[in-house]
Formats: C-alpha cells, sequence, structure tokens
C-alpha cells in the first residue's frame, strides 16, 4: 500500500514540477507576473510533496534515504528546491531562483529514468549516525557549491551583456546585480568548503572505527579531499588578488564540474565507497 502511494504522490510531484517551470519560462520571456506568483506556489507546493514523499520513504524503509545514489539523488534535488525557495525569499530576482529549481528538476528526472536501487550497500551493524551525518553534510556541501556554479553562470552572461550594452529595464529585473553575484559566489564556497571538510573528516573517523582496513589511497578519499583543496585554493588566489571577475567565475565553474564528476563517476571507481 505505500509503495502506491509513494508512487503516486511522486507522480503528482513531478507533473506539478514541470508545470511551474513552464510557468517560469511564459513569465521570464513574455512577463507575465501572475504567472510567476503562481509558479512560486507551485514550487512551494512541489517542496511539500518532496518533504511528504521524503517522510514516507524513512517510514518505511526505517531509515534517512541517503545510502545509495538513487536515493542520494532525490535528496539532492530536494536541497536545490529549498534552495530556490530561500533565495526566492533573499535575493528576489528571478532568474537564479529559475536556474537552481530547473537543475532540481534535471535531478528529479535523473533519478526518475535511473535503475532503481534502495538498498543500502552498507551492512547494517557498520550503519550509524556518524555515517549519516558525513553523508548528509557532504550533499549539503555539494548543493552549496551548486550556487556557486550558478551565480558564476549568471555572472558571465550579464558582464557579456553589459559589455556589450545589451541591456533592456527587463534585463535588471531579472538579473542581481554583479557586486551580488559576486558575492554570492564567495558565501556559497566560504559555507561549503568547510561542511564538506567536516563531513570529510568523520567520514574517515567512522571509516577507522568500523572498518578493520580502510584504502586512504582509494579515488574517493583522495578525490574528494582534493576538492577540498582545490576550493581553499580559489579562496586563497581569490583573498591575494589573483582569481578576479570573470576569471573568479570561470575557475567556479570548472570546479563545480569536478564535483559532479566526483559525484557520479569517481563513487562507481571506489572499492571502499560502495554508494551507487
Amino acid at each position: 500500500m505505500t509503495d502506491v502511494v509513494l508512487m503516486r504522490l511522486y507522480e503528482i510531484m513531478i507533473v506539478m514540477y514541470a508545470i511551474s517551470l513552464v510557468f517560469y519560462f511564459v513569465d521570464y520571456f513574455l512577463k507575465r507576473p501572475h504567472l510567476r506568483r503562481m509558479a512560486f506556489w507551485l514550487v512551494s507546493i512541489v517542496w511539500a510533496l518532496q518533504s511528504l514523499y521524503l517522510i514516507l520513504y524513512i517510514v518505511e524503509t526505517q531509515r534517512f534515504p541517503i545510502l545509495s545514489l538513487y536515493e542520494g539523488i532525490l535528496f539532492y534535488s530536494w536541497l536545490l528546491v529549498s534552495l530556490s525557495i530561500i533565495l526566492h525569499c533573499i535575493v528576489r530576482v528571478d532568474l537564479p531562483v529559475l536556474v537552481i529549481y530547473s537543475l532540481g528538476f534535471v535531478f528529479v528526472t535523473i533519478h526518475t529514468f535511473m535503475p532503481k536501487r534502495t538498498g543500502s550497500f552498507v551492512h547494517e551493524n557498520l550503519i550509524s549516525e556518524m555515517l549519516f551525518i558525513h553523508i548528509f553534510a557532504a550533499m549539503v556541501a555539494y548543493a552549496i557549491f551548486t550556487l556557486s556554479f550558478v551565480f558564476s553562470v549568471l555572472y558571465l552572461m550579464m558582464y557579456k551583456m553589459l559589455k556589450e550594452k545589451r541591456t533592456t529595464p527587463v534585463f535588471w529585473q531579472r538579473f542581481p546585480p554583479l557586486e551580488q553575484m559576486m558575492n554570492w559566489m564567495n558565501v556559497s564556497i566560504y559555507i561549503g568548503v568547510p561542511i564538506l571538510l567536516i563531513s570529510l573528516l568523520l567520514g574517515l573517523e567512522w571509516a577507522l572505527l568500523r572498518i578493520a582496513s580502510v584504502p586512504l589511497f582509494d579515488p574517493k578519499i583522495i578525490a574528494s579531499f582534493l576538492i577540498v583543496l582545490m576550493y581553499s585554493g580559489i579562496i586563497y588566489a581569490n583573498r591575494k588578488g589573483k582569481l578576479r571577475s570573470t576569471k573568479y567565475a570561470w575557475v567556479l565553474i570548472g570546479a563545480y564540474g569536478i564535483v559532479v564528476i566526483n559525484f557520479f563517476l569517481v563513487s562507481s571507481l571506489s572499492t571502499f565507497h560502495l554508494w551507487y
């Protein structure tokens, strides 16, 4: 019975997700404020449905659904929808919200069509609160890095249009100011790096305590710590004035690409992280 309820709830969520995106895009190109308002309320309903879906899933499986890539992608999309709502309330500019919300829909679509593998590949005796916090914090850090990616892309778009003097009144309503986007790029990596580092330290501590032989040169472990070093180096170079403006934005876009590769590809190469 619960499986049927979950499936129907998921189907309704996907339909409302798609409708809200259509409203957002129509408003963006034709400027229809009433559709934008309707889209935001639909986004709020989608978030509520996703939250309810996760709660029912937790009740059914008796655990938080992040112990496999199949489950993790759905949770990641929920984080993106949550960020889009928060940004809507803070930034009060449409385009960043639309881009982040669209990325959330992309990950929901990936979750829909990927093979359903919901079982945990970690032995029940090894599952602990520390492991859940490790994975949860990593997912939050990746979602925050998504913000740096989105604002970097928008920064480059706005910079190019300003340089070519292709601006309109609608342009100023849709885009945040360059300075604000730069601030959000900075804030996102300043928050994301320590969260990811805490996640990795907790994960390493859990592994050392619960697993007899931990392969420290595992591709997933190495790649994850390299991501922390990479973003730390970006912060340092930016603070020293070596990475500025468009160069800074391009570097953050490339860094997020590495995060995505680590999220999907490196996990499958790991002999230690059975999270797929």
